[in-house]
């Protein structure tokens, strides 16, 4: 929508508001004003139709009361017909106990006859009645008097009169049977009928109001009342003539002063189209001193100063690389990864005057996953803006993927790809790629077992893309901001080289070289860790103590690469046996440490079971003096401790186990034995709920039922070099 439809629009409004909120109000001040009087005619009307229904009633009910207080039954006959012929009634009935009729006056109306004291219509009413019972002079029921009144259009134009509405008497299905309303109206007024409800008042479309009154107690009849509406004719045809007239003058006016106010406007968005497009020279004429004259003088200022303010903020961005690749070289520095990589990515975005940017890098599975993003809201493809790695792009696929795999920057303008990428939308974008440094340490290498060699070229793989997306001011991004980006790129390359090979130095130093287990150093903080875990969440924590029976035979007879080749294969064996929770460790020599959390005695009994027998049944073959390959038979030791059964801390737990290996050593190796409980315990028990099954979660509590008896051992806790094998 044009500035000039705006401006139009917006007089329209401002003129057309206040006329038809104005006769909005006279429209509904005048209804409301019409509905209150007819309202309260209507409850006056009602008033009046229960006082003259009431006052029948009474009349009718001391009639029959005339007849009832005659002592003389012969004499009643005489006294209904007095009270028929002076008009207190048009009809009296004496019935029995047994409901006959005993007498009863000539010229009544039809039966049934509505009682006064209903409050109920069970069809069409045909008369009023009063009833009174008839008692003999010692007060037994000989029956009932009744007085009727028919309720005829003579009746109901008599309401009609009193009232000063329109009347209409309906029987009991809601058809009307006597009316003083006209024909025409008829039909609206018994259809407002069936929607009143109570003493609520409705109206017809003809502009009647229509109430509802009785049945009730002292008023059985089902009447309806109405009265027509005052409002003046052809009011609402009125308004929307004077509205209608009103927007046709609005119109006008507004087309005239929206042309007269956009015209310079106009001149100026051209002017602004020019710059947008690299156009600094482009002016604006002044033709008035108001606020528009005033924007297009300061327009011409701002082009004049935006030139030199284009020169020298080029020469800043040159003097801002050389800062960033100082700042690079003290980023590489630390090992805060993510850190290093979000300051990358703002200094890359502040450089170039990039509206977003992320940082990419490759997994294993070879996938681009997100490791920072900034300005990237709105242009998510899919999953959480909030989570960076929810931006996943295959390498191969799209831009990113392109850059990723080929190794080579890309920059241009956005086309969306199909089917989608998971990349962010943007209309312009640079990606540039970095691998590490040449001559960087390739990850993985003999010494790490399950990892193979790297290739030769490994120090050149891409390692992620560094993206910036949408420079305002300028359609594409240039070849000065590739370079800038490539400079990042470098120092992203670099920082991420170095936490990988410091968190290698770090798996290196926690792990032993020759089985790749975890070595007794890390065996020192896990075993702290899992009895502070077995302590807060009331579990058990099971030690293993390996050691391999006569390995020293092995080293003797076979030399001690065969030894080596022993040592790896039983490490591997270990591994596949236990679960993915579980920790394995070489202590030292041909001493291994198994730590099974959460796990009971019965359950340790199981694994050492498994264990001995994975050894036990499939001799190693190892190479021989001659290079022909030997099959050794291999057979393991093992003791059992469980945490808090045999000792109360860490270093109680493993010398208990390693007591119970020296025992399964002395049995005659090939086997396990586990810890001896000590009596007393010397440790304060946690009082726990003894239970006979077990738990819903499967897992053992320390102090169940059946676990198993609590050794002490009164090792220090303190660090301590792994014991030898003193000659197993």
């Amino acid at each position: 929508m044009t500035l000039r439809g705006r401006l139009t629009a917006a007089f329209l409004t401002v003129v057309l508001g206040p006329v038809l909120l104005g006769a909005f109000f006279v429209g509904s001040t005048l209804s409301a004003v019409d509905r209150g009087r007819a309202t309260e005619r209507l409850g006056l009307a009602a008033a009046g139709v229960r006082t003259s229904v009431d006052a029948l009633c009474q009349q009718l009910r001391a009639a029959a009361d005339a007849v009832a207080l005659v002592a003389d039954p012969a004499a009643r006959p005489r006294a209904a017909d007095q009270v028929v012929g002076r008009g207190l009634a048009a009809a009296v009935q004496i019935v029995d106990t047994a409901g006959r009729t005993s007498y009863a006056t000539i010229g009544g109306p039809a039966e049934p006859w509505q009682d006064c004291a209903a409050d109920t219509a069970t069809g069409p009413v045909r008369a009023l009645a009063a009833r009174v019972r008839l008692r003999d002079p010692a007060g037994a029921d000989l029956g009932t008097v009744a007085a009727a009144q028919p309720v005829d259009p003579a009746f109901v134009a008599r309401l009609a009169a009193v009232t000063g509405v329109g009347v209409t008497l309906l029987d009991d299905p809601g058809r009307i049977t006597h009316t003083t309303e006209d024909r025409e109206v008829r039909a609206a007024v018994l259809a407002a009928a069936r929607e009143a409800d109570g003493d609520r008042v409705t109206d017809t479309a003809d502009g009647r109001y229509v109430r509802r009154v009785g049945p009730s107690p002292g008023q059985p009849l089902p009447l309806v009342l109405s009265v027509p509406g005052e409002r003046p004719p052809g009011l609402y045809a009125a308004l929307v003539g004077a509205v209608v007239l009103a927007a046709l003058l609005a119109v006008l006016a507004a087309w005239r002063l929206a042309r007269v106010t956009t015209r310079p406007l106009v001149e100026l968005a051209g002017a602004v189209d020019r710059v947008a497009h690299g156009d600094l020279t482009a002016r604006v004429p002044v033709r008035s001193r108001d606020e528009i004259g005033r924007l297009a003088d300061a327009f011409n200022r701002m082009t004049r100063e935006t030139g030199s303010y284009v020169a020298a903020l080029t020469s800043s961005r040159d003097q801002l690389r050389g800062h960033l690749t100082v700042l690079g070289d003290t980023l590489a520095s630390t090992h805060d990864l993510q850190r290093i990589l979000r300051v990358i990515l703002h200094s890359a975005i502040a450089a170039t005057g990039a509206r977003a940017g992320a940082v990419l890098l490759l997994d294993g599975d070879g996938v681009l996953v997100g490791q920072c993003v900034e300005g990237l809201d709105g242009r998510w493809p899919t999953g959480d803006p909030a989570d960076p790695a929810t931006l996943r792009v295959p390498v191969g696929a799209g831009v990113l993927g392109t850059v990723a795999a080929t190794g080579e920057p890309l920059r241009g303008r956005w086309e969306p790809a199909d089917p989608p990428t998971g990349e962010p939308s943007c209309e312009t974008y640079v990606a540039v790629p970095f691998a590490a440094p040449r001559g960087a340490e390739p990850r993985g290498g003999p010494d790490r077992p399950g990892h193979p060699p790297a290739d030769d070229d490994a120090a050149d793989c891409a390692l992620g893309v560094l993206a910036l997306y949408d420079r305002p001011g300028a359609d594409e991004f240039d070849d000065g901001d590739l370079v800038t980006l490539r400079t990042f790129a470098g120092h992203a390359a670099v920082a991420v080289e170095n936490v990988r090979v410091h968190e290698e130095a770090q798996r290196l130093s926690l792990t032993d070289p020759l089985t790749g287990l975890w070595n007794y150093r890390y065996l020192r903080e896990s075993i702290r860790r899992e009895v502070e875990r077995a302590n807060r969440f009331g579990r058990m924590l099971s030690v293993l103590a390996l050691d391999l029976d006569r390995f020293k035979d092995v080293n003797d007879t076979w030399g001690h690469a065969a030894g080596d080749a022993v040592l790896v294969e039983f490490a591997r064996r270990v591994r596949g046996e236990i679960r993915e929770v579980d920790l394995a460790f070489r202590q030292g020599g041909e001493e291994f440490v198994v730590l099974l959390p959460e796990t009971d005695a019965r359950g340790a009994t199981i694994v050492a079971e498994r264990l001995g027998s994975v050894v036990r049944d499939q001799p190693v073959r190892v190479e021989g003096h001659t290079g022909e390959p030997i099959a050794v038979p291999v057979t393991v030791s093992i003791g059992i401790a469980v945490y808090p059964d045999h000792a109360a801390g860490g270093q109680q737990v493993l010398d208990a186990a390693d007591d119970a290996l020296y025992a399964a050593k002395a049995a005659g190796r090939d086997g396990y034995r586990l810890a001896q409980a000590p009596d007393p315990v010397p440790t304060q028990e946690i009082p726990v709920v003894a239970a006979a099954v077990s738990p819903p979660d499967g897992l053992p509590r320390a102090g169940a039922a059946d676990a198993a008896p609590v050794a002490q051992s009164g090792a220090s806790s303190g660090p301590h070099p792994p014991r030898q094998s003193r000659g197993r």
